[in-house]
């Protein structure tokens, strides 16, 4: 029952955030009057990054080959979608020159809004009182997911009221997010079977198994980037708004 609830919300999910990601680069491109050409060709390279890429983390995931490493000498299969995924879209947005363009566009507000999301989060906390997911790995990341989400929305609603604290709330939000990331990346791998599991040995972890696993090689990814890119945008405006 839990699986059957758990691949629709992440179907769900795996829609809505690359929509709002590709949203939010429309938006960037036309703040910054790029051509329709240069502004179709960024969306289009994202889009179709972020569909091979989760083709290819179901097909792995399905395969059971994103599981935590089951030697202590084993390749970290199951970090290496969720660091290059967030490392390869922040270099996307960074690294290039139209990405650059783009972000210098986007106000903090935007980038933060799209961790309202982050109250998906919930699932995990389902699965938990369903009996399907630990309570060591279910409680902090459900609760940590929700908080980064609440907190997200209220920077959102600051920022769109002009309080004077919304860069706070903004970076606040950020933080609270990746930390959040922190603590459930490294419960998902104390609590999953292998050579770092730590606790939960009786009801072992299904967070690298499909179709979990699309939530931390594919979902919070994306996240990851977009927090990154908010951090950077408050920096950026700092630097602006600093007196000479």
């Amino acid at each position: 029952m839990f699986e059957t609830i758990a691949i629709a919300y992440e179907q769900i999910f795996a829609v809505i955030l690359p929509a709002l990601a590709l949203g939010l680069i429309s938006i960037g491109a036309t703040r910054a009057d790029l051509s329709i050409g240069r502004t179709a060709m960024a969306v289009g390279v994202v889009a179709t990054i972020l569909g091979l890429w989760y083709t290819l983390v179901v097909h792995l995931a399905k395969a059971g080959l994103l599981m935590p490493p089951a030697e202590f000498t084993d390749p970290p299969y199951a970090l290496m979608p969720l660091l290059g995924g967030a490392f390869l879209l922040w270099a996307l947005g960074r690294l290039t020159k139209t990405g650059r363009t783009i972000l210098a566009n986007l106000d903090p507000v935007h980038l933060i809004s799209i961790q309202s999301l982050r109250l998906m989060g919930g699932l995990f906390l389902i699965g938990w009182a369903m009996g399907a997911i630990p309570w060591q790995f279910a409680l902090p990341a459900g609760v940590g997911d929700i908080t980064a989400g609440i907190a997200a929305i209220q920077a959102t609603r600051a920022a769109n009221r002009g309080d004077v604290n919304a860069e706070h709330l903004i970076r606040r939000a950020s933080i609270i997010g990746l930390l959040d990331f922190v603590i459930a990346v490294s419960l998902g791998i104390a609590t999953s079977p292998g050579a770092l599991q730590l606790m939960a040995f009786d009801h072992p972890n299904i967070i690298n198994a499909y179709p979990l696993a699309l939530f931390p090689m594919f979902i919070v990814p994306i996240f990851i980037a977009f927090q990154m890119f908010s951090l950077d945008a408050l920096r950026r405006r700092s630097t602006q708004t600093a007196p000479a």
